[in-house]
């Protein structure tokens, strides 16, 4: 069976992992960006329609090392054939990167690249597909590092934290499969309410009510890279998508609750979990953190609270911090408490002591995601 790779964020592997295999994927092989399987192009069409966690799949077509243009324009055409994945007709691009490597220059690159896909198929039918810079039919992937190449075809399309449910964030928004994968390491069962302290434009909440309906995560998109591909089965997909929407609960025995100072994000919160289909089981209020009472006798709190290096602003949310502090220690005291934090002097604030912490990425920023048992 052919190998695929999927690609996540960076301190996300593991949590990739573990959902790779309840999705039915066997022996993934873990890296820093993400995992490998063997698999066929079912469990392609059923990762990027079911994971939360998952960044982009690809499909890996050849490795080799080159040092001169040449070199890279030969390896490429022979030793893969692109009529199994585009026909005259498609579009496609090429997102090139390199480092260290004797071909340095990513539009260098990615025109050589180009030219070899161009020139095999123009001798494969005596016609050349399109180049288009922007909503190409198929992209095409090649990464060089110390003069050894890869080339991949993109299986996604849009990148798959794009749920297609957000049209409307906040300043600093959450990605939706970090946020997934923040409530996958907190260990919720999916039943009880989570609370969100500081819910911005939803997304926790709107991940977490989409997991309790069972409701995957690319049901809102309109389309996948694979849909492009020379080689779509309709069929195919059509039986991974009616198998996922069948296993959607229509309602839940509870809800989840979000608070938020800006009366404006709550609305735009709300417009999310609406298109999200989710907004029958999410309460968002506008209340100021400092006022916030548990809305449910049990459950837990999942927060991304702003840390300065979103809004730009430290010393003014010291205040923030602090009043979140004394909400939790007042009022939650029995719950467990989840924190998205990139900044350890604002969580000093806090005056509580985390009990596990899991080191995550937000974007290129470098956070830690802390649990407290408020006793």
């Amino acid at each position: 069976m052919p190998q695929f790779f999927v690609s996540t964020a960076k301190g996300l592997s593991d949590v990739l992992v573990e959902e790779m295999l309840q999705l039915g994927i066997k022996h993934p092989t873990k890296t820093p960006a993400g995992a490998f399987f063997e698999g066929n192009w079912e469990d392609v069409y059923r990762l990027n329609l079911c994971s939360r966690v998952a960044s982009r799949i690809l499909k890996p077509l050849i490795e080799f090392t080159a040092y001169k243009d040449d070199e890279l324009y030969q390896q490429i055409m022979d030793h893969q054939d692109f009529s199994r994945y585009l026909s005259p007709e498609t579009t496609f691009m090429i997102d090139a990167s390199v480092k260290e490597s004797a071909l340095h220059d990513q539009r260098f690159l990615a025109m050589k690249v180009k030219d070899a896909i161009v020139d095999q198929m123009r001798e494969t039918f005596g016609e050349r597909p399109s180049i288009a810079k922007a909503n190409p039919d198929v992209k095409f992937y090649i990464k060089g590092y110390k003069n050894r190449f890869s080339l991949a075809v993109d299986t996604s399309g849009d990148s798959l934290f794009m749920r297609g449910y957000r049209m409307e964030a906040g300043e600093a928004p959450l990605k939706e499969n970090l946020a997934a994968a923040l409530i996958m390491m907190s260990e919720w069962k999916r039943d009880i309410p989570i609370v969100d302290l500081t819910c911005g434009s939803g997304t926790i909440l709107i991940e977490a009510a989409m997991m309790a309906l069972n409701m995957s995560p690319g049901v809102h998109r309109r389309s996948f890279g694979f849909q492009k591909l020379k080689s779509y089965n309709e069929e195919t997909w059509s039986r991974v998508l009616d198998s996922a929407i069948g296993e959607e609960k229509e309602d839940i025995p509870f809800k989840f609750y979000g608070f938020d100072f800006d009366r404006k994000i709550i609305q735009k919160a709300k417009a999310n979990a609406k298109r999200a289909g989710v907004d029958h089981i999410i309460d968002f209020r506008s209340e100021n953190i400092a006022m916030v009472a548990p809305p449910c006798e049990r459950g837990i709190v999942v927060i991304n609270p702003p840390y300065g290096a979103r809004l730009g602003d430290e010393d003014s949310l010291r205040d923030v911090y602090r009043d979140l502090g004394f909400t939790l220690k007042s009022r939650f005291s029995g719950w467990d408490v989840f924190i998205l934090s990139g900044n350890k002097d604002l969580m000093g604030d806090l005056k509580l002591k985390a009990s596990r912490k899991h080191f995550v990425y937000n974007g290129s920023l470098e956070c830690r995601f802390l649990k407290y048992s408020i006793k």
